[in-house]
């Protein structure tokens, strides 16, 4: 059974509050107008996320899941004295779960760290994972950046770390972030630690915008629940009716895009930001960048970072990549 660890203490309330109504004042300034993409992910777009995870129009989950299960036996056999998993943003836990599958039977006991803003997907995953033999589950509500910061301080005498890094959440930094992001992950290593990275690739225009903008809806509310969070935690004014959702393959970037469009002109207040924003009709907010990879970039991509490529298996069927990387 699972040994649940003490969680880091988060940032109290009121600096997290501090710090979402910063990023909202400084991004709405831009142009165009930004909203970061983390911020999508309290507890119902989380929910929101793992439902366009089940649609038929998004194949990413699918595939690495396909993948996890052929290869995860695979993975453990080429990282012995394995003793530390750290996943990035578990989300139901279910991913980490598959792999831990592939343990040996005489494995010795795993230390899994999740990292995650979000409580309720740290909540979800350590339930999820709760049936399993041996493995201690540490949880860190904060960001990557920050957990990564706490688990490199963490000794690491006692054998080899495995950084998960799947779903394809790569594909949210722009180049320069994550270039910088990945040797961060490098930074918090050692020789011979190891990476696990899931990565989505490049695909026709057509099955992307259907994932991107399924029939049913789901991905417009997904969307626009980030005005839904707006207006409940920052004292905003968003009209939810007042605002499309679009998505765009953007081909010479090789990366999708998602927008909030204002369908008509308004003023919004965001009391918590102390910030009024007039918005022009047709004017748009982005929220999401995705890009899709090809294989030879992505390893080349990491490998700058200061990793070396073991092995690579491809999801032919909706054209996926699992990666796996040893820190040199």
């Amino acid at each position: 059974m699972i040994a649940r660890g003490h969680e880091v203490l988060p940032r109290k309330s009121h600096d997290l509050l501090s710090e979402f109504a910063n990023d909202i004042r400084y991004y709405l300034a831009l142009t165009p107008r930004q909203l970061p993409s983390r911020y999508l992910y309290d507890a119902l777009g989380s929910a929101l996320f793992e439902a366009i995870c089940e649609l038929p129009w998004y194949g990413i989950t699918r595939a690495e899941g396909r993948l996890l299960a052929d290869h995860r036996g695979e993975v453990f056999a080429r990282l012995s004295g394995l003793t530390r998993i750290v996943e990035l943003g578990p989300g139901s836990g279910h991913k980490l779960g598959a792999l831990l599958g592939g343990a040996p039977r005489d494995a010795t006991s795993l230390t899994v760290h999740l990292i995650d803003m979000s409580a309720k997907a740290l909540t979800t995953a350590t339930r999820t994972l709760s049936d399993i033999d041996n493995l201690t589950v540490m949880t860190h509500q904060t960001s990557f950046e920050a957990g990564l910061d706490v688990v490199g301080r963490l000794s690491h005498d006692a054998g080899r770390t495995l950084v998960l890094f799947l779903g394809s959440n790569i594909g949210n930094f722009d180049p320069p972030v994550c270039a910088a992001f990945l040797s961060g992950i490098r930074a918090s290593l050692v020789q011979h630690d190891a990476l696990l990275m899931g990565a989505d690739l490049v695909k026709p225009e057509r099955d992307l915008l259907l994932a991107y903008d399924d029939p049913l809806g789901v991905s417009a509310a997904f969307n626009r629940n980030l005005l839904v969070r707006l207006n409940r935690e920052l004292g905003a004014t968003f009209d939810l009716g007042a605002f499309d959702h679009r998505a765009v393959w953007n081909a010479p970037l090789s990366r999708m895009e998602m927008y909030l469009v204002a369908r008509e002109a308004q003023r919004v207040r965001i009391e918590a930001a102390d910030l009024d924003i007039d918005l022009r009709a047709g004017e748009s907010i982005w929220t999401e960048s995705s890009y899709k990879y090809r294989t030879n970039e992505i390893v080349s991509l990491v490998e700058r970072a200061g990793f070396r490529i073991l092995t690579r298996w491809i999801d032919e069927k909706d054209q996926f990549a699992l990666m796996l990387f040893e820190a040199v």
